[in-house]
């Protein structure tokens, strides 16, 4: 049986192909268009999913949209009408977009499937599962368990911003859903976009920016408290009430109503790329510490209802790796598997599982080691010949390596030399997450690797953090965290084995001073607040970059890098052998990696100064 899942026209598009329930390819169409979070119909995710698994659009027996259009369309009409007279500008704005393409959504899946390839429509058929059906899909079909339960938490759905449901065998009974307009997601949206991020993009800089925040400081717990009184009301059972004068997202253009925030925190809404001051930082500590509470609150419940010892994790709340590490730390559960996807793209996953399980009623065989994921390593990959043609069009100049062996000891030695690495391997991974094959790779011992990074590779903030790949035999020694992270969603401590003494007054200190403290011997995967976002490096699932992490090992006594994506800032990750060489040519790396082939940045023909990525992409 042969299903295709797809998630598109909001954010973060993708498509999936599901075979007799084994996941075959998966990816977003960010990465083949460029653009970043495409919204579009995902064409050629589509395109590269029937390739992969020899198949024409007429040989599938479904194909799956990740949520019911209707039923959205008629939570925005309600929503309108219970803010009337307010909303006017939203309603004008949304509905001509809706009436022509997104109500006929059916009509408009048949003619993009056009552009797909040839197809007969009376062999097409199309189904909708519910958005946060498709989520908790997307997390238990994939995971280790036979029974479990479901946390979906995100933005909004069609009316759900999160449920629990359990997960049993091939089976999933949703139990309970909070609805719009109250919505953690949505809550930790208008945070970001008051601090000066954008909003569905820039979430992950707030929690990143978080740790910053002053712990010991009186502010800190007057904005915990402000949110608690003012914009938030938190049930025992993980419920949330949010007070919508407050808030603009349900019928304006805007997610908050800034003079109400700035009476209520003291500080005008922050500018994008404008300066970040200690109280902003104190603020994005603050709602960490509020969304760490409801998830708690939320996992607990979910314990109450199902009575199992795990949990599955999906929707966008999901990649808050810092609730995720905090979560698992409470031993609420066993342990915890959150799909690496968790987002909408993951949805297309879920749409395609839910239906080969829940519609079609197949049996489920749970994975028996690690999960059905496969690393997550799901997208295209590329052979020599391709690697070969890109070498030939840009007259680069490269070193191939006759082996696996070869090359990674050589990049080892390249990487403890303190050179920064761009990495191109395999399969590209589905989600967020670069997971070491489409990856920038440096040594996590030099303390200036974070500096060099941010600034002149990612050409990025630099407040940012960077993740630590470890072989996962030797995770436990790096970090306070007894499961593993495969899919880079955990924080969790750095072990107190490589702690460096901080200044007594290091909370005090100005932020870059903060930042360039000493606090590790591994310096630069190590936060401000002592953690680091894990990603546990198997074998079994990645044998390349397992192998690449020993010979460091081997080298320099750590097996262990650092490891953030392959892309610019405002870039969505590198696809093919081309994209990864342009980046290269792009930025201040030193080595390209892509197979056993290696490119020398001093040994390239000079770089067309004019093909600066700042022109192409948008600051995210």
């Amino acid at each position: 049986m042969n299903i295709l899942g797809i998630s598109a026209f909001y954010h973060d598009s993708a498509a999936a192909i599901v075979q007799n329930g084994k996941i075959i390819a998966a990816a977003q169409e960010e990465r083949f268009t460029r653009k970043k979070q495409d919204s579009s119909f995902p064409v050629n995710a589509s395109k590269f999913c029937l390739e992969q698994s020899g198949l024409s659009i007429d040989e599938l027996d479904a194909i799956v949209f990740y949520d019911k259009p209707l039923l959205k369309f008629e939570r925005l009409l309600e929503t309108y009408y219970g803010f009337v007279p307010k909303g006017l500008q939203s309603f004008i704005v949304a509905m001509p977009v809706w009436l022509k393409e997104k109500l006929f959504l059916k009509r408009l899946i048949y003619s993009e499937l056009g552009k797909v390839g040839d197809y007969d429509k009376k062999k097409v058929k199309l189904l909708f599962p519910e958005h946060h059906l498709s989520h908790a899909a997307s997390a238990f079909y994939p995971s280790p368990y036979e029974e479990a339960a479901i946390l979906t938490i995100d933005g909004v759905g069609e009316w759900a911003t999160a449920s629990i449901s359990h997960g049993k065998g091939s089976q999933i009974k949703i139990l309970k859903e909070l609805q719009f307009p109250h919505s953690l997601g949505l809550l930790y949206s208008a945070f970001t976009y008051f601090l000066g991020f954008k909003v569905n993009s820039g979430e992950y800089k707030l929690m990143g920016l978080a740790p910053y925040g002053n712990p010991h400081s009186k502010d800190v717990e007057r904005y915990i408290e402000t949110i608690k009184s003012e914009l938030i009301d938190i049930k025992e059972d993980g419920s949330i009430w949010l007070d919508q004068k407050y808030f603009n997202y349900a019928t304006g253009l805007r997610m908050v109503f800034d003079k109400k925030w700035e009476k209520l925190f003291g500080f005008p809404r922050r500018t994008a790329e404008s300066e970040l001051e200690q109280k902003h930082c104190n603020l994005a500590f603050a709602i960490q510490k509020v969304t760490e509470e409801v998830v708690h609150k939320m996992a607990e419940e979910a314990k109450r209802l199902t009575g199992t010892k795990y949990l599955c994790m999906a929707g966008g709340v999901a990649l808050n790796c810092v609730a995720n590490g905090k979560l698992l730390n409470s031993n609420i559960f066993e342990n915890i598997f959150i799909q690496p996807a968790a987002g909408d793209a993951g949805g297309s996953l879920g749409a395609a599982l839910a239906a080969y399980y829940l519609y079609y009623g197949k049996d489920r065989k749970v994975a028996e080691s690690f999960d059905d994921m496969q690393g997550s390593y799901l997208g295209p990959e590329f052979s020599d010949l391709d690697i070969i043609k890109t070498a030939k069009k840009f007259k680069a100049v490269y070193t191939k390596f006759d082996d696996v062996d070869s090359m990674t000891n050589k990049v080892a030695d390249l990487i403890s030399d303190g050179n920064v690495i761009g990495w191109h391997q395999g399969r590209m991974e589905f989600g967020p997450r670069a997971l070491g094959n489409r990856s920038i790779l440096g040594d996590s011992r030099n303390i200036e690797m974070q500096k060099k990074i941010n600034l002149k590779i990612k050409y990025r903030e630099s407040f940012r953090p960077f993740a630590p790949s470890v072989l996962a035999e030797d995770s436990p020694k790096y970090f306070d965290l007894e499961k593993d992270s495969p899919y880079m969603l955990l924080v969790a401590p750095i072990s107190d084995k490589i702690r460096a003494k901080v200044p007594d007054n290091y909370w005090e200190l100005p932020l870059r001073d903060r930042l360039y403290t000493l606090r590790s011997e591994l310096q630069s995967i190590t936060h401000v607040d002592f953690s680091g976002r894990v990603q546990s490096v198997h074998k079994a699932t990645n044998e390349r970059y397992w192998n690449l992490l020993k010979k460091l090992k081997e080298k320099t006594g750590h097996g262990i890098v650092i490891n953030t994506s392959f892309n610019v800032r405002g870039e969505p990750i590198v696809c093919t052998p081309e994209d990864s060489y342009r980046c290269f040519m792009r930025t201040e790396m030193d080595y390209l990696v892509i197979g056993n082939f290696v490119f020398n940045k001093k040994e390239q023909p000079e770089w067309d100064k004019k093909d600066n990525w700042q022109q192409e992409f948008a600051l995210d």
